[in-house]
């Protein structure tokens, strides 16, 4: 099996496998594209001519660089084609019968030493390797769509493939410019492993009714950075495959978090499959269509249910950290009058001489002139008191994330603050109505979510308690807009939308890696390169701070009662060791002390 793979088959020319083949073409591969379906074939081949095309248009490649890629690049119609392949890929859909017809017919066709991959995400590459006639060259390849622009591949042995066989691969998907990973054979492998499950808890999310469709994506892309937000990615893969992949995922591992939910069944049994359909969780100009049209649904509510909005003129802004001083930073910069309080007078001049020092560095990189530093500051004034929100009309705390803290806060603006001011918490994780309670206007009392660094983050998650008023959600979602927030709506309970999505996630990574499935490094790579995820989940993890993620996870815990949800033992055991992440120079990883 020393074989150079310079002929490849690859069998199934959907969107994923014609993306497979433009891969190995451009990297100078004899291409064998094999499909029953002649519009298929015809498709993958004028998908190839386009893309070439656009890379020609740009100057990437020449006119003549073109025409051998497409020269190398034949389609046929029988697996009679494979048999002189040094490697074939099938690609067919997600059935473990489909996909052993084809290595069954393989295995009668092709060459002794060459390889046979499965594109499978889903299916145990094992069970089909031993079902096979020769199972020592059966492995699992498995690319991410789309292919020509997905950096990762997954790389899958068995027990049973041989070693020449995965070395063969891993050093062709180098040979592609991709980054291969090594991984063990169970659902989902790494990538979508992680990936699945957090798409699931988004759509249980939607089934429920607690954000809107749009709000959970922008949620996510906003506060995540994500390229994506889960029902819109659920819509590309195809809801059919989500479901498929989560009932094996659900199969092996009998963790709720992969039960598959109901709506994905409702859906894909109706035929609503996402983009590949033209109509999935949303509406779509056609069938392959990635262009969202209104649907018909029943719109989401107007901001208050219509209600009018309060006059918003002063702010103030409880707290001395880099949260409290980022949040009155971006409502000065929006025109408002802020007050910012802290439990000193020292404190609050200490707060507001950050946000000079963040102000500056605008300057200096020419965000920001200096006649609007000097106006922003001048809208900014400290006070040692929370007596100093008498007049203010959206009073917003940005303390610690302790409730008893917060609880004796609110119960201190319920006594300062005028009648009619909107009186706002920026937890994280506590409930919104707890804080209510504290005061004797609970109606007045909303949760305004904003994200580190609140001047650069976009997202506000604006929370309402069942007892909060109509008009002060109103009024929070006009500040928002006018501060230039994207704002989201959500329900008072454990995580809101961001959390309750990110951190189950980050808990099934830690997971992995205590049970020796894969290295950090290699679930860190899976993400950043298979989900385009601006960090690993173990970078994440030492960002934010294993202290506080375990914090959110036994909150979250607490709320929902789900046995998925329980802290991982290994975040247990490095937080009770002082590994808390980079602010103490070992978490995951360790790091250079400053």
């Amino acid at each position: 099996m020393d074989t150079p793979l310079s002929t490849i088959a690859v069998v199934g020319l959907g969107t994923m496998g014609a993306g497979i083949a433009e891969v190995l073409a451009r990297a100078g591969r004899e291409v064998i594209g094999i499909d029953i379906s002649e519009t298929a074939a015809r498709r993958a081949v004028s998908a190839l001519e386009a893309a070439t095309a656009r890379s020609v248009a740009r100057e990437r490649i020449t006119e003549e660089e073109r025409r051998d890629i497409l020269a190398r690049f034949r389609t046929f119609g029988d697996l009679q084609a494979a048999a002189d392949a040094d490697l074939v890929i099938e690609v067919v859909p997600e059935s473990y019968e489909a996909k052993l017809q084809v290595l069954t017919a393989l295995d009668g066709i092709v060459r002794p030493e060459a390889i046979i991959a499965t594109g499978t995400n889903a299916l145990s590459v094992t069970r089909l390797a031993a079902d096979s006639a020769h199972p020592e060259r059966v492995l699992g390849l498995h690319f991410f769509n789309p292919a020509p622009a997905m950096k990762l591949v997954e790389v899958v042995s068995s027990v049973l493939t041989a070693p020449q066989a995965v070395a063969a691969v891993t050093d062709l998907a180098h040979a592609l410019g991709k980054e291969p990973v090594a991984v063990g054979d169970r659902p989902g492998f790494v990538a979508d492993g992680l990936l699945f499950g957090y798409l699931n808890q988004a759509a249980a999310m939607y089934e429920a009714k607690y954000a809107s469709r749009e709000d959970i994506d922008a949620a996510m892309r906003l506060g995540c950075g994500l390229p994506m937000g889960p029902l819109a990615l659920l819509d590309l893969i195809g809801i059919d495959t989500a479901r498929t992949v989560l009932d094996a995922m659900y199969a092996a591992s009998q963790d709720r978090l992969h039960a598959p939910a109901p709506i994905l069944k409702q859906l894909s049994e109706a035929g609503l499959t996402g983009r590949k359909a033209g109509r999935g969780f949303y509406t779509y100009e056609g069938p392959g269509s990635g262009t969202v049209v209104p649907d018909g649904l029943t719109p989401r509510e107007e901001a208050g249910g219509g209600a009018a909005a309060r006059e918003v003129r002063s702010v103030g802004v409880a707290g001395s950290g880099t949260m409290a001083s980022g949040i009155a930073e971006v409502f000065a910069k929006a025109g408002y009058d802020v007050v910012l309080a802290a439990r000193s007078p020292e404190k609050a001049e200490a707060a507001k001489a950050r946000i000079a020092k963040s102000l500056a560095r605008s300057v200096d990189k020419g965000r920001l002139t200096a006649e609007a530093r000097d106006e922003t500051l001048a809208r900014i004034s400290a006070a040692g008191s929370l007596d100093a929100f008498a007049d203010v009309d959206l009073a917003l705390e940005a303390v610690a994330e302790d409730l008893e803290v917060k609880q004796q806060l609110f119960a201190t603006l319920d006594k300062v603050c005028k009648p009619g001011a909107v009186l706002a918490t920026t937890t994280s994780s506590l409930p919104v109505v707890a804080c209510a309670r504290a005061t004797s206007r609970p109606q007045d009392v909303i949760g305004m979510h904003f994200f580190n660094p609140a001047p650069a983050m976009k997202l506000v998650e604006v929370v309402r308690t069942v007892l909060t008023a109509d008009d002060v959600h109103a009024t929070v979602r006009e500040v928002t807009a006018k501060i230039r927030k994207h704002a989201v709506d959500c329900g008072d309970r454990a995580g809101f939308i961001v959390n309750a999505l990110l951190f189950p996630y980050l808990n099934n990574a830690i997971k992995m890696v205590q049970d020796h499935y894969a290295s950090l490094d290699d679930i860190d790579a899976a993400m950043k390169l298979g989900g385009g995820y601006p960090m690993g989940p173990f970078e994440l993890l030492d960002v934010v701070g294993l202290d506080v993620s375990l914090a959110i996870e036994k909150v979250l815990y607490r709320e929902f009662r789900d046995p998925g949800l329980a802290p991982a033992p290994l975040l247990e055991h490095l937080v009770a060791a002082g590994c808390l992440g980079r602010k103490t120079g070992r978490g995951f990883r360790e790091y250079a002390r400053r």
